[in-house]
């Protein structure tokens, strides 16, 4: 069983930074991959980006060149670097982790973009 735990969320202003952190409870580089998602108000939660077992990351079109997954293997956490925040970047935000047929999400941290 692994858990997850994010941190990092809060209140900015429109074309502002955040770090998000996902803090693992035990090695992130022998899962198969990590991802990160959100769900933003009266709105599934979709994916946001994923970094694989290799470190390979890939990324919605809508974060694309403004959001970077990276990770501390020493650590055992994933990151999320988010610039020129937008509005529409408001919502919750999640990292998941998945290995073995098994998947692990965190409880989730508010991130709200304001204008």
């Amino acid at each position: 069983q692994v858990q997850l735990v994010e941190s990092g969320g809060d209140l900015v202003q429109a074309g502002g930074s955040l770090r998000l952190s996902c803090a693992a409870s035990g090695s992130i580089t022998s899962m198969n991959g990590m991802g990160w998602h959100r769900q933003a108000p009266g709105k599934q939660r979709e994916l946001v980006g994923v970094i694989t077992g290799g470190g390979t990351t890939n990324y919605v079109d809508s974060v694309k060149g403004r959001f970077t997954i990276s990770r501390d293997g020493n650590k055992n956490v994933m990151y999320l670097q988010m610039n020129n925040l937008k509005l529409e970047d408001t919502g919750v935000y999640y990292c998941s982790a998945w290995s073995g047929g098994n998947s692990y999400w965190g409880q989730g941290t508010q991130v709200t973009v304001s204008s």
